[in-house]
């Protein structure tokens, strides 16, 4: 079971833990998993919620790069909901760019596992890093 924790953000330092962002760029590598290796399946065991400056050109920018149905598969491992499909008008609307930017860059994923869809490679997450080493025999 996972839970969410709001975690403010001190001026002395950065928190560092695995955006949702991330996660839409990664897929399993294991030498033979060549098809539906991702997106991987997030079983986060902890998520912390992070505020972070909104930026509307950065989002307008990231939106071409996302892969869409990764990111709603994603969202819905991690209990929350996004558009099916991407809002035509996405670009300009402000609400819809900001909750984009609060999945993207303030939810992050601290503690659990990503797991490949096609071969159930198990990769761990511990404090907010995803391991995604393979082993010898994996390579």
């Amino acid at each position: 079971r996972c839970f969410v924790r709001r975690v403010v953000r001190s001026p002395v330092g950065r928190v560092r833990r695995m955006r949702v962002l991330t996660h839409n760029f990664l897929m399993c590598s294991v030498r033979g998993c060549t098809s539906n290796n991702y997106p991987l399946t997030i079983k986060a065991t902890q998520v912390d919620t992070v505020e972070s400056e909104f930026n509307a050109d950065f989002m307008r920018n990231m939106i071409p790069k996302l892969e869409w149905n990764a990111l709603v598969a994603s969202c819905r491992d991690l209990g929350m909901t996004i558009p099916e499909a991407l809002p035509e008008n996405a670009m300009e609307d402000e609400t819809f760019l900001k909750n984009l930017h609060h999945v993207l860059n303030n939810v992050r994923i601290q503690e659990g596992a990503l797991i490949c869809p096609n071969c159930s490679r198990s990769y761990p997450v511990s404090q907010g890093i995803p391991n995604m080493l393979l082993t010898e025999d994996e390579v």
